[in-house]
C-alpha cells in the first residue's frame, strides 16, 4: 500500500508539473511589428459588358418580308444578305424610271443634232438636256429604293432574335433584328470621385492601366483589359464617373449585355501592413494591442486605409518600431503584463500567405 501511495503521489506531482509547464507556455504571446512595403490594392466594381458594335437592323422600305437568309444567333460576314423585302413594286418603279431616262436621252441626242445644224435654238437644247438629267436622277433614286429591298450585314457579327417572320408586312423603320460585333468588348463601370482622383494622381498620362474581368460565374476572363477612356462628367446623383475598359474577345466568350466585375489594381507605396487578425473593433473603430518596453499591454486606435487579403494597410496610429500582439487578443486586457516571443514581420506575413494557400 505504501508503494502504491508513493507511486500515486509521484504521478500526481508529475502531472501537476506538466500542467504548470503547459500553462506557462500558453502564457507566452507572439508579437511582431508593422511591415512597410510596396503593394497593390485590388478594387472591385460592378460592370456592364457591351459589344464595340451593336446596331439595330431596320427596314428602309415598306413591303412584305419575302425571304430570311440567316438564323438567330448565326455568325454572318460583312456584305452577306440577311433579308429581302418583296421587290416587285420597286422593280416596276425602277423599270419605269429607266424607260423614261432612255426616252429623255434619245430626245436629247436628237435635239443636239438639230442644234448642231442650227435648226433649233440653244435654249431648246438646254431644256432637253435638263429633262435628260432629271430622268437620270429619278432612275438613280428608283435604283436606291430597289436596293433597299435587300438588307445586308454592315460588318461581321452575330444575329440576335428576329422581330419579324417571313410574310410579315413591314413598314419603313420597323426593327428586324440586331447585330453585334463581339470581337472586342467595351466594359463600363462607375468609379467614386475619391478613387477617380487617386487614379489620376497615381497613373502617368501616357501609361495604360491593366484590369481584369470577373465574370458572372466567378471566374476570371482569360485575357486582361486596359482602361481606354473616362467619361467627361460626374453623375451628380451618385457622385460616380464612368470608366471604359477594352477586352479582346477572340473566342466570343463574352456577349453584349453581360454583367460582371472589374478588378482594378491600385498601387500602394510604402504602405504600413499588419495582419487583420491582430486587430479588434469597438464601436466601428479599429484597435490593436501595443506592447510597451515593460511588456505592458495597451490598446491603441488605428486608422485603416486599405484592406487586402488577410492584411490591413494602416495610415495612422502605428509605426514600424511598435510591437503589436498577433495572437491571443481575447486572453489579455488593458495594462496586463505578459511574456512575449517576438516574430520577424516577414515571417508573420509568410505564415499568413501559407495559411491563405
Amino acid at each position: 500500500m505504501l508503494v502504491g501511495l508513493l507511486a500515486l503521489l509521484s504521478q500526481y506531482s508529475c502531472s501537476s508539473h506538466h500542467e504548470e509547464s503547459e500553462k506557462e507556455e500558453e502564457l507566452r504571446f507572439i508579437v511582431s511589428s508593422p511591415f512597410k512595403m510596396d503593394t497593390a490594392l485590388t478594387e472591385e466594381y460592378v460592370c456592364q459588358i457591351h459589344s464595340i458594335q451593336h446596331i439595330e437592323l431596320r427596314a428602309q422600305e415598306r413591303g412584305f418580308l419575302q425571304d430570311i437568309y440567316i438564323d438567330e444567333g448565326q455568325y454572318v460576314k460583312k456584305g452577306e444578305i440577311l433579308f429581302k423585302i418583296m421587290p416587285r413594286l420597286y422593280q416596276a418603279e425602277y423599270e419605269k424610271a429607266k424607260a423614261e431616262a432612255d426616252y429623255a436621252e434619245i430626245e436629247y441626242r436628237n435635239t443636239k443634232n438639230l442644234a448642231d445644224s442650227n435648226i433649233v435654238a440653244p435654249n431648246e437644247l438646254a431644256m432637253a438636256k435638263a429633262k435628260f438629267e432629271k430622268a437620270k436622277a429619278e432612275l438613280s433614286l428608283a435604283n436606291v429604293h430597289l436596293s433597299f429591298t435587300n438588307i445586308y450585314a454592315p460588318f461581321d457579327g452575330i444575329i440576335d432574335r428576329f422581330n419579324v417572320r417571313e410574310g410579315s408586312l413591314i413598314d419603313e423603320g420597323d426593327l428586324l433584328t440586331t447585330l453585334s460585333n463581339n470581337s472586342r468588348m467595351w466594359v463600363y463601370y462607375n468609379v467614386p470621385e475619391a478613387k477617380y482622383l487617386d487614379y489620376k494622381i497615381n497613373v502617368k498620362k501616357d501609361s495604360s492601366v491593366v484590369v481584369k474581368l470577373l465574370m458572372a460565374n466567378n471566374k476570371i476572363f482569360p485575357l486582361e483589359g486596359k482602361i481606354e477612356t473616362i467619361e467627361a462628367d460626374f453623375n451628380n446623383e451618385t457622385g460616380n464617373i464612368s470608366f471604359r475598359a477594352g477586352f479582346d474577345n477572340p473566342k466570343g466568350l463574352l456577349r453584349h449585355g453581360e454583367t460582371g466585375s472589374i478588378l482594378m489594381s491600385v498601387p500602394l507605396k510604402d504602405a504600413l501592413i499588419i495582419p487583420q487578425k491582430a486587430t479588434f473593433e469597438v464601436l466601428d473603430k479599429h484597435f490593436v494591442f501595443v506592447i510597451g518596453e515593460d511588456n505592458i499591454v495597451h490598446a491603441r486606435e488605428i486608422t485603416i486605409s486599405a484592406e487586402l487579403p488577410h492584411l490591413f494597410a494602416v495610415s495612422s496610429g502605428l509605426s514600424e518600431n511598435d510591437k503589436i500582439l498577433i495572437e491571443g487578443l481575447r486572453l489579455v486586457k488593458e495594462n496586463d503584463e505578459i511574456a512575449i516571443d517576438f516574430q520577424d514581420p516577414k515571417a508573420t506575413l509568410a505564415n499568413l500567405d501559407l495559411y491563405a494557400e
